[in-house]
């Protein structure tokens, strides 16, 4: 092929003037011309952000859609999210779902006002009842009004914990549930075969939900708690996302008024001024928080991703200082407390889940109560139809990312809010026994073993070479690593990933599904027979984790 002064791909170079013609958005045609005016006058880093802008299009996942915010077919962008949602409205249809009920959602990113009213536009003048939630609120507000109004489907437009300058298009279907293979394949290729976005027909004719639905799910949420205890100080943060406001009023709802809202990032703010990265698991996000916790003397510390769909507990160590739990930490804590406090009269057979990926602990936990588990594929999506494929009894499910589920009835996805009223619920009951979070950790560690967990990557060349190192990987199953006897399950075609398992011992092997990196997540159990035993138990088992992550690197590395 050959290529413009200063490497500009003429393929790319056609396919820009064509976008460009069909665009409707006038900011972004200008956006792109400037980029191919810059392209064809020898601008080599031009013609490079040329090239990967029309690389696209921009795939559209189990999820929907998720990208940086820039013109061209390879980013979040106006004639993007028209061009999927006469897509969605397309497969709706063909589907038996016109005319329906369909929500639309938006957080406060850059682009997400402008998106979010070209998908209502969009839908209304394909025939739906759309009804536009009143302000940037958490996704699972979007969730919960899908579910509360029987809809058809749900758009939320979010980035979830994405970087700023991205955004993106959250599909949820009649069920209030995410998409599901082959639906998000079908929903793709309506989207190619949608006419371009200037052709697609959009309409005013569509109304605004009232805030009576807001304070719905926020009095249901209120709702949750099964403990009388109410004396508790929270600190909280909703690192610059949309889900402080409502957060707070689900906690004073529930009886907790003693909230502390991190000012500084207590208001939606889409450049994300305090954070690198607005996502509680990375280092730093929760320094502020933390400050805030230590000083008014809080019982417990909580973090909302932007949209709040996850949750990050913090608590004060042993040592005095403050620390964030890890999301198996969070999540066996909740899962403990909902078997623990459940109407089994409602719930005769109840069933909990996590992922493949996430600490096995949940496991036992389940048996002690005489309750069901399952392990699924990584993701809600998944999750939420555990067991039966249809989540049928399902009460809990976590997975390690800061994802919990309290109440499925109510929002059939992860919720960040519902989660911190309960995990409030039950730091609030110890507080009145005189114990905290990490006494109920030890406690279940004691009865369950202690499950440690750690991650090990390797970083490949590009996303083209995670198949083939797999493959090679699968050709050097080991029967032993670190030493101990393993045995292998591979869980193809269910899902690309390498189960290695031994006495205390599990690794999952799998590729990342965004970057090009082999991942390993490696558990380990250790016992001890008393809390008095725990110490050194953990001291045994980091030492055990610390000497494994060699042989599991060198065993991805090949």
């Amino acid at each position: 092929m050959t290529r413009a002064a200063g490497g500009l791909d003429p393929a790319a170079r056609d396919a820009a003037f064509r976008w460009i013609a069909d665009d409707v958005d006038p900011a972004a045609r200008a956006e792109l011309q400037r980029v191919l005016a810059s392209a064809l006058a020898g601008d080599a880093a031009a013609a490079a952000d040329l090239a990967d802008r029309m690389a696209g299009p921009l795939r559209f996942g189990t999820a929907g859609l998720r990208g940086p915010l820039r013109a061209g077919p390879n980013g979040m962008n106006r004639a993007v999210v028209v061009r999927a949602t006469a897509g969605l409205a397309e497969w709706l249809r063909a589907h038996g779902r016109a005319g329906g009920v369909v929500v639309v959602g938006r957080d406060a990113r850059h682009g997400s006002e402008e998106f979010h009213a070209d998908v209502a536009g969009v839908l209304a003048a394909a025939g739906f009842d759309v009804r536009v939630l009143p302000r940037p609120l958490p996704t699972p507000v979007l969730a919960f009004a899908v579910r509360r109004l029987a809809a058809v489907a749900g758009v939320q437009v979010t980035a979830s914990h994405n970087p700023p300058g991205d955004n993106g298009y959250k599909v949820y279907l009649d069920a209030g549930g995410q998409i599901v293979p082959p639906v998000d394949a079908e929903i793709e290729a309506a989207i190619a075969a949608s006419p371009a976005s200037v052709a697609v027909p959009r309409s005013s004719d569509w109304s605004t939900v009232d805030d009576s639905l807001v304070e719905e799910y926020v009095t249901e949420v209120a709702a949750l708690p099964t403990g009388t205890a109410r004396d508790l100080r929270v600190a909280l943060t909703p690192l610059h996302g949309v889900g402080g406001e409502t957060a707070v009023l689900a906690l004073r709802g529930a009886g907790f008024t003693d909230v502390h809202v991190t000012a500084s990032q207590a208001s939606p703010d889409p450049d994300f001024p305090t954070v690198s990265f607005p996502n509680p698991e990375e280092p730093g996000a929760t320094d502020a928080l933390l400050a805030l916790a230590s000083e008014v003397d809080a019982d417990i510390a909580v973090a909302l991703d932007p949209d709040a769909d996850r949750c990050a507990l913090g608590v004060r160590d042993r040592d005095g200082a403050w620390r964030m739990l890890r999301g198996d930490e969070t999540g066996v804590l909740l899962g403990e407390r909902v078997l623990s406090t459940l109407d089994r009269s409602a719930h005769p057979d109840p069933l909990v889940a996590t992922t493949i990926v996430s600490s096995s602990m949940l496991r036992s936990v389940a048996e002690a109560h005489g309750a069901r588990y399952d392990e699924t594929l990584t993701g809600f999506k998944w999750l939420m139809r555990a067991g039966d494929g249809q989540g049928t009894g399902l009460v809990y499910a976590y997975e390690e990312a800061l994802g919990h589920c309290v109440a499925p009835d109510l929002v059939r996805d992860k919720d960040g809010i519902s989660a911190a009223v309960a995990a409030c619920d039950l730091a609030a009951e110890l507080k009145a026994a005189g114990r905290t979070l990490l006494d109920a950790l030890d406690e279940l560690a004691v009865r369950h073993g202690l499950h440690l967990t750690d991650q090990v990557s390797v970083r490949l060349g590009a996303m083209t070479d995670v198949q083939p190192a797999m493959a090679a990987l699968r050709e050097r199953v080991p029967d032993a690593v670190g030493g101990r006897p393993v045995t292998a399950e591979d869980l193809r075609p269910r899902d690309n990933t390498l189960a290695l398992r031994g006495d205390g011992l599990r690794i999952m092997i799998r590729p990342s599904g965004t970057e090009p990196k082999l991942k390993a997540y490696v558990e380990i159990v250790e016992r001890a027979g008393s809390t008095a035993e725990l110490a050194a138990a953990r001291e045994r088992g980091r030492a055990t984790l610390a000497a494994l992550r060699g042989d599991v690197e060198a065993l991805l590395l090949g």
